[in-house]
């Protein structure tokens, strides 16, 4: 079988050079995936835009309309930090779409990577962070309420908190929102997520790996999900520009083995979204993402 890789061409957009966000890196990280051999674009499954009736599922109906029609308002303008189009406000759209199909994907394969996603910021009626639609949430609510699962768990290791997805779950008992964060960072003010936890600033990889082989050895047999969406943000590389621990390439490496090993190891379906990373160095940057989609071919015993 191979890997399911989900992209579209709407995930990069006409966006400004200059923007402190890398909106280029998707288009670089499938490029990358291809000339190093891990795929070709053919065989890259494309989504479709999502279904506003599934946005509503986890967000307020008229804050859906207000974003893609162009009217949000100054003060979610400044919290969201992107400048409105049309084409952002479609690969918006379908990027939340993609990681709905990655998520079919893995529950019919076991194991699928979206060259997006993870975009844990947004709320039930506002953006933030760079987020404007939760997909983690969005999936949640969906395969929840479509009786696809009983029960989701949700591992963010993005360096930021996922609080958007945490407040947004935070009444649903079957998706279990786990947050592994660095504490002094954005958000300011933290969420409760059903499991909050806080790095210290500076912790590089064995202590970082030790704390995510403990956190899965606990939560997976005491929630036994039947999905598991894994945010693999980057950020917390240490050579990002908004994270601040200390990862290295190998230490990311050995983090999304890790995770999609104990979800494999249990028969547990594990869903990875690319999460944050930023540099000004684009290139290195998609190569940064692409260890998620590289760990998740050897996991699966494919060359490398």
């Amino acid at each position: 079988m191979p890997l399911p890789l989900i992209y579209h061409d709407d995930y990069s957009p006409p966006f400004p050079a200059d923007h402190r966000f890398p909106m280029d890196k998707f288009r670089l990280l499938r490029d990358h995936l291809v000339d190093s051999g891990l795929t070709c674009d053919q065989a890259l499954l494309r989504p479709e835009l999502c279904p506003v009736d599934i946005l509503a599922l986890a967000h307020d109906r008229s804050y859906i309309e207000r974003y893609i029609h162009g009217e949000l308002s100054r003060e979610d303008q400044r919290r969201l930090g992107l400048p409105w189009s049309e084409a952002l406000a479609r690969r918006t759209v379908r990027a939340v779409g993609g990681s709905l199909l990655t998520a079919e994907q893995a529950l019919q394969h076991g194991i699928a990577c979206h060259l997006a996603g993870g975009t844990h910021h947004a709320h039930y009626d506002y953006p933030a962070g760079f987020c404007i639609f939760n997909d983690l949430a969005v999936i949640s609510h969906y395969l929840l309420a479509a009786g696809r699962v009983q029960r989701v768990l949700i591992f963010d290791c993005d360096v930021h908190q996922g609080d958007g997805t945490a407040r947004m779950l935070h009444d649903t008992p079957d998706a279990i929102t786990v947050s592994l964060h660095c504490q002094q960072n954005f958000p300011a003010r933290k969420a409760d997520s059903d499991w909050d936890i806080a790095l210290p600033r500076g912790m590089g990889d064995s202590d970082y790996l030790q704390v995510v082989d403990e956190a899965l050895n606990y939560l997976l047999p005491l929630y036994q999900p039947d999905l598991v969406l894994y945010d693999a943000g980057v950020d917390v590389h240490r050579d990002d520009a908004l994270g601040y621990l200390q990862l290295s390439d190998a230490g990311l490496a050995a983090r999304d083995e890790a995770v999609l090993r104990h979800c494999l190891g249990r028969d547990i379906p594990v869903m990875g979204v690319i999460g944050g990373g930023y540099s000004k160095d684009r290139q290195a940057l998609a190569k940064r993402h692409g260890i998620l989609h590289h760990s998740a071919a050897r996991v699966l015993g494919y060359p490398q």
